[in-house]
């Protein structure tokens, strides 16, 4: 009786680890592609490679390969990004428990109405964001009125409204974790995303 339960143990161990060690294996799928006569390897060896240096007879090398013009857009793309990378990175930063702007951050509302301007097809989202201090939902009315004093002074500049839209993240998603006056000063902002 005991050996044919240590019959059926060993059978049950060890069938179910034969068929997992089949199944999980890889399929090796063999594919001559010389025998399936999409490659033709008759004149694979009968030519030379290919200079490496071009000669006067060559004429795939007669053009540029980068037209100057090429270089001046690609110029004004990485200026163009590096522009698009400052307005999203600058944030706007609010003094504790305020939602009126500094003339620093005016100046640099400034600057941001007069990117959009230059780029009519974009629209924002500003997100207002606080410290930790405070309730939940004082912060998110705090976060709220920030997003919103930005959009009314961009809405001053020119800058349809409809191109802006707001949303506060009260205490949700802080810039720096710490527990400080510096990371809560880095934490209270308005920070922009470009749709």
């Amino acid at each position: 009786m005991q050996k044919k339960l240590w019959n059926f143990l060993v059978l049950a161990i060890v069938i179910p680890g034969i068929l997992l060690t089949a199944s999980c294996s890889k399929k090796v799928i063999k594919d001559d592609i010389a025998a399936s006569g999409l490659y033709d390897t008759s004149e694979q060896d009968t030519q030379p490679p290919p200079s490496v240096y071009p000669d006067d007879t060559d004429t795939r090398y007669s053009e540029p390969v980068v037209s100057t013009d090429d270089i001046k857009t690609s110029h004004i793309t990485r200026e163009q990004m590096a522009a698009r990378e400052k307005f999203m990175n600058e944030d706007i930063y609010f003094g504790f428990d305020q939602s009126s702007l500094s003339a620093e951050a005016q100046m640099i509302l400034r600057r941001k109405a007069e990117w959009m301007k230059n780029n009519p097809g974009t629209s924002i989202i500003i997100e207002g964001h606080c410290d930790e201090r405070g309730t939940t939902e004082y912060n998110l009315a705090l976060g709220d009125r920030r997003a919103e004093s930005v959009k009314t002074f961009l809405a001053n500049l020119g800058i349809s409204v409809s191109r802006i839209a707001t949303i506060s993240y009260g205490e949700e998603k802080p810039l720096d974790p710490g527990h400080n006056e510096d990371a809560w000063a880095r934490n209270r902002r308005a920070h922009f995303i470009i749709e």
